[in-house]
């Protein structure tokens, strides 16, 4: 329990991310998958009713004794909270209305925020769009952990608290790794959350407060959803740098596990990610993936030459553009 992972550094690359490249091989051999780049509006149905079944459960807690209402934030509200952090990825990416109308994508996904509790929507858009740019860039992709993270949580007790605090790391890492300055969306984002947060404590109370920012804290830490964050970016296989997931998981998810097929065709709405697997299996059969985030987890916690540090890193040249 107490052993020490033997990597005390990042996998330092001096090679260009892979997805570009395979994209352009991909839609050079099959140009249909050109038509699968556009809005799913059923999203904008799916995210509604999300909010709505929040709301719901913010009613149905507020007169329960406390170990049910925490037992009820862990077992669904954590579910919920944890799948409309993704689904506020995929607005991210305008999936909801498309690129044509940017602006309300951003006003949507202030809205999808509000049941989480704490203003993310805004924010994340930013740092993932360089994620996605830069991926693996020092001081620019802000997935990457802290070399504090990577040197700190270095045996598997470490490990597993590391994986606890997930939260807390995602919240914290961009001020640490590439602070920028605030938006006037980011503060309408605050100011909408905050407001949301009033009315449901003045209408339901405590319990209702304490369900809705425990299940976004619960969901985004020890929680089988949560494997994802390693799964899909942390090198257990030297050279492969992205994961793709092909588990059940993915119906909670938007189908995040697809994530070779996401940093290939961003653009490309969750939804038909499976079918562009289909089309061009010849790329994706035959890269290392997963089925179990769970396995995930445990392997990580368990398998001494990986840690926070098991993540590609490369030094980026020439001019980087960030939101």
């Amino acid at each position: 329990m107490g052993n020490t992972v033997a990597r005390e550094d990042f996998e330092w690359v001096y090679t260009d991310q892979p997805h570009a490249d395979r994209r352009k091989e991909i839609l050079a051999k099959h140009p249909e998958i050109k038509a699968l780049m556009k809005p799913d509006y059923n999203l904008i149905w799916v995210v509604v009713l999300m909010v709505l079944a929040q709301l719901a459960a913010f009613y149905l807690v507020k007169d329960l004794d406390w170990k049910w209402v925490v037992f009820w934030a862990y077992v669904f509200g954590s579910c919920i909270s944890h799948s409309m952090t993704l689904a506020i990825h995929e607005i991210s990416h305008n999936s909801a209305f498309g690129n044509c109308k940017a602006m309300w994508n951003r006003w949507f996904g202030i809205f999808a925020n509000l049941p989480l509790g704490l203003p993310y929507s805004v924010s994340f858009k930013r740092y993932h769009m360089d994620h996605h740019r830069y991926l693996g860039g020092d001081g620019i992709d802000v997935d990457i952990p802290t070399n504090f993270e990577g040197w700190f949580f270095c045996t598997r007790f470490r490990k597993f608290i590391w994986i606890v605090l997930q939260p807390f790391f995602y919240a914290i890492r961009p001020l640490c790794i590439n602070p920028k300055p605030i938006t006037r969306l980011e503060v309408i984002n605050l100011l909408a959350q905050l407001s949301f947060d009033v009315v449901i404590y003045y209408l339901w109370g405590v319990k209702s407060m304490f369900y809705m920012l425990a299940g976004s804290v619960l969901g985004l830490g020890l929680h089988p959803i949560s494997g994802h964050f390693i799964a899909e970016h942390y090198m257990f296989l030297k050279g492969h740098e992205t994961y793709s997931y092909y588990g059940p998981l993915n119906l909670l998810t938007f189908n995040v596990g697809y994530h070779n097929e996401h940093h290939d065709f961003p653009n490309i709405p969750g939804k038909s990610l499976p079918l562009v697997k289909k089309i061009a299996a010849e790329y994706y059969d035959n890269l290392p993936q997963y089925n179990s985030w769970i396995k995930v987890l445990y392997d990580f916690v368990m398998d001494d030459t990986i840690s926070p540090y098991s993540r590609m890193k490369r030094q980026l040249k020439g001019e980087v553009k960030q939101d």
